[in-house]
């Protein structure tokens, strides 16, 4: 924890030390040895000057993409950009009209919202569907429906943060087949995809069909999954050269902001940091096991909805009665940071959302200072 303090990031810099942050997602890991040894080493010869979008990161992703999802695409197609939601603002902007209508799944992760008003959509919420007790499920009656109304375009949260669902198979075929019927652009936020425990199965979007990709676009970054988020470096994949051509009016100068660094860090993870990654995914499943049967024995009225992708949980405060708000009582009380469960929609009302990608110990001491609330 005391090396983890002199980090001067959003999640260490946000709160006093007396404060355990649990809340943005970052995670607690020390960097992959082989990507740590490629920048120690661009920066002893100097190499630090502006990218050169090298094709190797779009070699290098695909190897990644067939390994693990038996996903082929032609790594010719993707483009780079400096992070995910930079390219679905981008993306989004160069295929609807001011006050075109564009959907998303609440809860859902916050700059989705912010993404639609900056690129002059008009916001649709079709929330997900509890389908039994803490299991959840894309509501695919009510997409229709938005679709049928008029709607543009979909953001897909795939695996969907803050629940921590990947959706299966079979619901994404049908999202491409409505997303067809509609004329609708599906742009697919797929930067938890490499996070997916060993009792779920993440599917790319633009694998799932030729509706899929005739209709979709995937983003995607190393950030997430590599614990880069401070290397500038996303990358977005038309599924199609008609949806390239649907979104070709982006301004050229999205695809110059990206990282050098960046880039590089990306292809030693995609090729070279593989079993760190595993080992990391192994850590965040334990931790998952661990935050039930500590809820079960400290905080019995707090209701886990169990991640099975993501190092991100979600949970349900409202039967402690601590308001609309639960971390801001719990940040103040028990000095543990939080995300506010309403800032991804207004059905994380009593919400919370906790980071997990941590020490067991930290996982530890903060469910019991939480607990001493009560």
């Amino acid at each position: 924890m005391a090396l983890l303090r002199t980090r001067t990031s959003t999640k260490w810099a946000t709160y006093p030390p007396d404060v355990l942050p649990l809340f943005v997602a970052e995670m607690d890991y020390p960097i992959a040895a082989p990507i740590a040894a490629h920048l120690i080493g661009m920066i002893g010869r100097g190499d630090l000057g502006y990218d050169s979008r090298r094709p190797a990161v779009g070699q290098a992703f695909a190897g990644f993409a067939h390994d693990r999802w038996g996903w082929d695409f032609d790594p010719a197609t993707l483009r780079w950009t400096t992070n995910v939601m930079v390219a679905v603002t981008e993306v989004l902007r160069s295929a609807i009209e001011p006050g075109d209508q564009v959907v998303v799944n609440t809860p859902v992760y916050g700059p989705f919202f912010w993404a639609v008003q900056d690129a002059g959509g008009v916001r649709v919420d079709v929330p997900l569907v509890e389908t039994a007790p803490t299991e959840w499920s894309i509501d695919l009656e009510g997409l229709e429906a938005a679709f049928a109304a008029g709607a543009k375009a979909f953001i897909l949260c795939n695996p969907h943060n803050p629940i921590g669902i990947a959706h299966p198979r079979e619901q994404l075929e049908r999202v491409a087949e409505l997303a067809a019927q509609y004329g609708v652009l599906v742009i697919s936020n797929e930067i938890h995809g490499a996070i997916v425990h060993s009792d779920a199965v993440f599917t790319p979007y633009l694998d799932v069909s030729d509706a899929a990709r005739a209709t979709g676009v995937a983003v995607t970054s190393a950030s997430k999954a590599f614990n880069l988020p401070g290397l500038t470096s996303a990358y977005w994949i038309p599924g199609s050269p008609e949806v390239a051509k649907r979104i070709s009016g982006m301004p050229e100068s999205v695809v110059h902001r990206v990282s050098h660094l960046g880039t590089h860090a990306a292809t030693v993870a995609f090729t070279s940091a593989r079993d760190w990654l595993d080992a990391a995914v192994v850590a965040i499943e334990a931790n998952r096991h661990r935050l039930r049967e500590l809820l079960a024995e400290q905080l019995p009225e707090v209701v886990l909805h169990e991640p099975r992708a993501t190092y991100l949980a979600w949970l349900d405060f409202r039967a402690l009665g601590w308001g609309d708000e639960p971390h801001r009582k719990i940040v103040k009380e028990a000095k543990v940071a939080l995300s506010g469960g309403t800032a991804f929609g207004v059905e994380g009302t009593g919400f919370a959302r906790i980071n997990i990608a941590c020490a067991p110990e930290t996982l530890d001491e903060a469910i019991g200072r939480i607990s001493r609330l009560v």
